[in-house]
């Protein structure tokens, strides 16, 4: 072997090698267990970034060291390339969306195998093909005969920058879209709905089920499904004298109906909120402008909670009143931006005293705050703010119904709304069903054709796919098929009387609802055939957790669907999932005039450390003038910090770049971009390569008898074998593969020191160097293919067996004790493995560091713990 380790060279035949022979091509195979790991596939935007490799190198570290335990591994890789940035790419630069994402595919695959990842290629997939969408095509026609997908007007969040509708999810915490960062908008429009909510309760059910996955991701989960129990009743309208009021003028008496998890509270409404595009707030719109002027400005605010949460509550008074069921006392009826007509019944009743936001508005608007509910602990008085609680409570003020605590009030107070108020006890959620219609060009058409008047046709399967036309031209932000008359006219199926296609296109989350099934069958004649049932569920899945509520939802919708379809069997898509953490690294600006920070890459300077190898210092190459060194972020095209794997590839090699990014951080913590950190790792490698490379015939053929050795080489011998068993663990159990490498160098740090060049001792240096190179080769599988060809093996290292424990290797003769005095380290001392407490104790009395600091002081106990130290308190 070459004396030097040539990364650009080992690394290139090694990949030529895998490719020659389909090396991570597999088929279904009963003989062998199965194992199914992924990481979310990636948007093609033509270029990896850090978060790429480390999201990326984590799948194919577990995928390797699982094929090397026997399992029959697949790990596919494809593209969700439908979408508003290729849209907006292409608007840009003046071309098709088709094109460029075409393009970027190829870039990004090539950049991704020079990373090595053990993918099966032959399983690529792309969203925007229409061997792909045409399967999710006629899926959405099933769920249209099932009425699981159905369309109607809907109040939604309308992106005014990207021209769309967003989904709840898809809506920040300051009510902007999440890509575009523009405030979101309400109108009301035609929109495909699916019906997830029929699948809320089995939704929130098996979460409790998902036992690998992060307790953090179960809990949003569960938080946005959001399961309550309580009561819908209704609020009468009151006329004159109590009389009934026809106000939307439809000849019946109108009331106000509510949805409450407190009806033990019912007795404390002293006013009514109505959403904007309520029945009730638009007929009163008609009579009075300033109810309409404040209805049209509500059409400025978005939908989503989370837009709610955040705005200004405000409101108008509608001019009318309702009577409390309860209470039989008269309220006035508000319109409110914080009520939202697609959230239960798009009215509120309000109880100041009890409710934070409640409360909030009465005191601005100068509302009256009845008390209901009072403490039997410490008595409050809700003139200073709401009492929630529910805990150790009793009504008051609520007549029939005072005295009573919070369960037997909210009993008693639903029956009698039950009864009295056409009141109905009800579990509702927070999930609404999930908005999939898109006014947007990039995506797949949904498959649905309307006649004359109207009615809705799905596409017959015979005419799918519903091809998205590729070469087309935009003129700003509208979609193309909205004006193309090649596309929009049409026929209705089974006749010859003219139809309209819908230009519409799918939510892009569709077709990453269920590409994960599609990997297992992607040449199959149908959506999926007999075998996604031998490799679903996956069972290792990989991304970030900002997907909690969206992708990762609607994917274990998605799969209940496909169950109920007959298609799969298994319940859940994804039995483990692993949430990795960011890559973060330094951001570097200057401050303009403006107040705006423009921000520069470190490539543009010349950065200083200190002598810990922290950045004390930065100065601008163009104009050698300081810049000012930000705080440590998520690398980010806004922010400028991002570093081009590709070059670090071409400086220090895949291999190290798998490293680094495995080395520093358990994989779902943050990793910190350290450029001295990846040069340490290349190092290592630079020396493990000299270290095993010069391994000659004399190694390779020296006999390892376990009887003869000495305690020298039972020592390597034990740490080899130790090692193993920890990064086995590590790898397994625990995912922690930063302290599973750091075990590996311990290890080889162990090699380097050995010096003993006798036949057993060349034996088990060669067993301890073959088991390190197995180890290592899920994390750094290039160098290690070549370091176990040279060290004389014919087999190659992917077909190999993981490396297993010797349990004889680990008995010890002797243990090292710690010895503690009042809880602070003083000395260690050296036992008989199988040494009694007494001996233990006997053994630290008379270590002269021990004597030294008790001199003078009386013993008054000894703490043994078996096999890790002895504590002495004394004073």
């Amino acid at each position: 072997m070459q004396d030097q380790y040539d990364f650009r060279r080992t690394e290139t035949d090694v990949q030529a090698v895998w490719t020659s022979n389909d090396a991570f091509q597999v088929t279904e195979d009963t003989d062998r267990p199965k194992y199914y790991c992924l990481c979310m596939f990636p948007y093609p935007s033509g270029s990896l970034h850090m978060g790429h490799v480390r999201n990326y190198t984590i799948g194919d570290v577990i995928s390797r060291y699982k094929r090397m335990q026997g399992f029959n591994v697949l790990q596919p890789m494809g593209w969700d390339a439908f979408g508003l940035p290729a849209e907006n790419a292409a608007i840009k630069n003046n071309t098709a969306p088709a094109k460029w994402t075409y393009s970027n595919i190829e870039e990004m695959r090539e950049q991704l195998q020079k990373l090595g990842i053990a993918y099966d290629w032959s399983r690529e997939l792309a969203t925007c093909k229409p061997g792909y969408y045409r399967w999710e095509q006629w899926f959405f026609t099933q769920l249209v005969k099932k009425g699981l997908a159905y369309k109607k007007m809907a109040v939604v969040n309308w992106d005014p920058v990207e021209g769309t509708v967003l989904a709840n999810e898809q809506v920040d915490s300051n009510g902007c879209g999440w890509r575009s960062g523009a405030k979101v908008e309400r109108r009301e429009i035609p929109q495909w709905f699916l019906k997830i909510t029929q699948y809320a309760e089995e939704l929130l059910e098996e979460t409790d089920k998902l036992e690998g996955w992060p307790e953090a991701v179960r809990a949003q989960q569960k938080n946005w499904i959001g399961r309550s129990e309580g009561v819908e009743f209704e609020f009468a309208l009151a006329g004159r004298g109590d009389a009934p009021l026809d106000i939307t003028e439809d000849g019946m008496a109108d009331a106000i109906r509510v949805y409450t998890t407190r009806p033990d509270t019912v007795a404390g409404v002293t006013y009514m909120a109505v959403a904007a595009e309520h029945p009730v707030a638009r007929a009163m719109g008609k009579r009075n402008s300033e109810v309409a002027d404040f209805i049209a400005e509500c059409t400025s605010t978005g939908t989503s909670e989370a837009a709610m949460e955040t705005m200004e509550k405000r409101g108008v008074p509608l001019g009318i009143e309702a009577i409390n069921p309860v209470s039989g006392e008269r309220v006035p009826v508000y319109v409110a931006n914080f009520v939202l007509m697609t959230y239960g019944t798009g009215a509120v009743m309000s109880v100041p005293g009890h409710d934070q936001r409640d409360w909030d508005f009465a005191t601005k608007y100068g509302l009256r705050i009845k008390q209901v509910v009072q403490s039997t602990v410490n008595p409050v008085d809700v003139s200073e703010g709401p009492f929630t609680d529910k805990e150790n409570t009793v009504t008051i003020n609520s007549g029939d119904f005072d005295g009573l605590d919070y369960e037997a009030a909210f009993a008693a107070t639903a029956d009698h709304l039950v009864k009295l108020a056409k009141g109905e006890r009800k579990v509702n959620y927070r999930l609404r069903d999930w908005g999939i219609s898109r006014q947007r060009y990039w995506g797949c058409p949904i498959p649905i054709i309307y006649d004359e008047e109207g009615n809705v046709h799905v596409v017959p399967e015979e005419d799918l796919p519903v091809r998205l036309p590729e070469n087309v031209a935009f003129s700003g932000v509208t979609s193309p098929i909205k004006e193309d008359p090649d596309f929009i006219n049409t026929t209705v199926p089974g006749t010859d009387k003219p139809g309209r296609r819908e230009t519409d296109t799918f939510d892009t989350f569709f077709e990453s609802s269920w590409y994960y099934a599609r990997f297992c069958s992607p040449d199959a004649a149908k959506m999926l055939d007999e075998r996604a049932n031998y490799w679903l569920p996956v069972d290792q899945y990989i991304g970030g957790v900002e997907h909690a509520v969206m992708h990762l939802l609607y994917a274990r919708f998605f799969h209940k669907l496909m169950r109920d379809a007959g298609l799969v069997v298994s319940n859940e898509p994804f039995t483990r999932l692993l949430t990795q953490g960011m890559v973060v690294a330094e951001s570097f600006y200057r401050t303009e005039d403006s107040g705006k920070a423009e921000y520069f890459n470190r490539k543009e300077l010349d950065i200083s450390y200190d002598d810990k190898g922290r950045i004390d210092g930065a100065i601008l190459k163009s104009d050698g003038q300081p810049v000012t060194v930000g705080r440590i972020e998520k690398m980010s095209k806004s922010k400028n910090n991002g570093v081009d794997p590709l070059e670090m590839i071409d400086r220090y090699g895949a291999d190290t770049m798998r490293l680094f990014s495995m080395s520093d951080t358990p994989p779902h913590q943050s990793l910190e971009w350290k450029e001295g950190g990846v040069e340490g790792m290349h190092r290592f490698l630079k020396r493990v390569w000299r270290e095993v490379s010069v391994l000659d015939s004399s190694f390779i053929q020296a006999t390892l008898n376990v009887e003869e050795l000495n305690d020298e080489q039972k020592a390597l011998r034990r740490k080899t074998h130790e090692t193993i068993a920890k990064v086995t663990d590590d790898i397994e159990r625990r995912m922690t593969f930063n302290t599973a490498i750091a075990s590996m160098m311990e290890l080889f740090n162990e090699v380097t020191r050995f010096s003993d060049r006798s036949e057993s001792g060349k034996a088990v240096v060669f067993e301890a160097c073959s088991a390190l190179v197995r180890l290592l080769s899920p994390f750094v599988p290039h160098i290690t293919h070549e370091l176990w060809q040279g060290m004389g093996y014919t087999t190659a290292l992917i077909n190999e067996a993981w490396p297993e424990t010797d349990e004889d290797a680990l008995t010890r003769n002797e243990l090292e004790l710690v010895v503690q005095v009042n809880g602070k380290r003083r000395s260690s001392i050296t036992v008989a493995a199988d040494a009694s407490r007494e001996d233990c104790e006997a053994t630290a009395r008379a270590d002269a560091d021990v004597q030294r600091h008790v001199d003078g002081l009386t013993i008054r106990k000894v703490i043994v713990v078996p096999g890790r130290l002895v504590n002495i308190v004394a004073n």
